[in-house]
């Protein structure tokens, strides 16, 4: 699978979830698969995600295309609203 989310399902900012629940939402709309990746399952997860994005201090959700970094929830949302998510996701 080429799409990789991680997210984490442990979380007390409300913004963290609902910006996860807002690219589900949207990349299910897309019928993009994708595999989510939960980093609230071990520390060395979240360092991975933090090591693949140039970012010791990146926070959910982040997006690659196996291992090339395509960007955070900011960075899709503005692909979202021009009409570039497929090459945001580097599937175009």
């Amino acid at each position: 699978m080429g799409i990789k989310l991680y997210y984490t399902t442990v979380t007390a900012s409300r913004t963290v979830k609902s910006q996860q629940a807002a690219v589900i939402r949207i990349l299910d709309s897309k019928s993009i698969q994708y595999e989510l990746i939960d980093i609230s399952v071990g520390g060395e997860l979240r360092d991975e995600m933090r090591n693949k994005a140039g970012d010791p201090t990146a926070v959910p959700p982040q997006l690659f295309n196996e291992d090339q970094y395509c960007g955070n929830y900011e960075m899709f949302s503005e692909a979202v609203e021009a009409d570039t998510v497929e090459q945001f996701l580097k599937l175009a």
